[in-house]
Parts: structure tokens; sequence; C-alpha cells
């Protein structure tokens, strides 16, 4: 199969629409929370609005701390991250929502591609279990031999057909929305990190491997 490129002002576009479908939704509920602090008088419902815009400022928030690291830039090139800071963003993420995060990566500087693979496999992850579970993440060895693995379990967990090929960087078609964008940009992403990702799909449980392609050659 032909490996597809996408155009960058295409990729820039849509990786802008990734993240603003993340924060659009906390933004529009601080919004409406402060329209009702405006408008009413009653004290029950305007402690209603500031708890809602407390809690949705506290989301935008960390969603915005994750897509920095996850997207970002995160320093100049071949800067490293801390594998806590991916946690502590990952951690921020997942804090309110019905999906439970098992973190297993020890603490150590990773080069900053890899570690914006584990976090960008993360989200990819959380969108196979929509009605919650768990998102498991482990990592094996050092920065140069590094295994990743990241599992998602869940109630009907899966990943779309289309999803792998977008992954390998072989779709049958381009990505086409923000969630497309997140396996293609993560396709991406493993490939200037130098590694190869597997999918493997069981019942209600999907999980994402990533591995260095030195050792793929090796075995092959």
């Amino acid at each position: 199969m032909t490996v597809f490129a996408l155009d960058p002002l295409d990729l820039a576009a849509l990786l802008c629409s990734r993240v603003c479908h993340d924060v659009i939704s906390p933004v529009g509920a601080i919004i409406n929370g402060l329209e009702v602090l405006d408008e009413e008088k009653d004290e029950e419902m305007r402690g209603y609005a500031m708890d809602l815009i407390k809690k949705s400022a506290e989301q935008a928030s960390a969603r915005l701390q994750f897509c920095r690291l996850a997207f970002g830039a995160a320093g100049s090139a071949g800067a490293s991250i801390d594998t806590g800071d991916a946690e502590k963003v990952a951690r921020g993420l997942f804090g309110g929502e019905r999906t439970q995060l098992e973190w297993n990566v020890p603490h150590l500087l990773m080069p900053k591609n890899q570690v914006k693979l584990i976090l960008n496999l993360c989200l990819i992850a959380a969108a196979t279990v929509p009605r919650g579970g768990t998102i498991a993440v482990s990592l094996n060895g050092g920065s140069e031999t590094a295994r990743i693995s990241v599992t998602a379990q869940g109630t009907n967990a899966k990943l779309a057909g289309h999803l792998p090929g977008l992954l390998k960087g072989t779709p049958e078609q381009p990505p086409s929305g923000p969630h497309d964008i997140q396996a293609y940009y993560a396709g991406l992403v493993a490939t200037d990190a130098k590694m190869v990702l597997t999918v493997a799909a069981e019942t209600d449980c999907v999980r994402i491997e990533a591995e260095p392609m030195q050792a793929i050659a090796k075995v092959l």
C-alpha cells in the first residue's frame, strides 16, 4: 500500500481542530455559567453556576496543559521530557472522567517524541472506551530500548477499523476530522521517534504497542 502524506497546511488545520474540539466544551460551560451569574438572583442557582465555572475552568486548564505537551513543541529540538510531567498532565486530563488511569512508567528523561507518543496513544485509547473504563500505560526499557504499551479496557472497547491504517501512515483515505488526525499524527510522531506501532483487539480490550524499529529489524 502506498504511504500517504498529508499536506502540511491540512495537517496544521486538522491538529488545530483537534485541540479546539477538546477545549470548546468546558469553555462553553464557563460562558453559560457566567450568563447565569449575570441574570440570576437566586443564591442557589448562583452557587450552581459558580461550581460549574470552577469545574469547567479546571477541566479547560487540564486539557490545555495536556495538549501543550502532547502536540506542542515542548522545548527546543532534541529536548527531553520528564515522564513525571507526562503523568501529571495525563492524570489531570482523566481526573474528572469515568476513565481511570493506571500509570506504570518509571520517572526518567526521555526524548520528547517518545513522551508525546505516549500521551497521544492515551487519547486514542480513551476514545475506544466512550462509556468509561481503564487506561493502563506501561514502559519497559530505557530511552533507546523503550517499549510502550497503552491498553484500554471497558465495555465494548473498540478501535475504528480505519484507524490502524492511519497509525501506520497507510490509510485508505486521508484523515478528515479531529479523531482521524489524532491517529495519523501519532503515527508521524512514532516514525520520527523511530518506533513501530501495532494494534491488538480482544473482547472489551484494545492494546496499542510501540517498539523501536531496530528491534523489529533484528527479528526480521
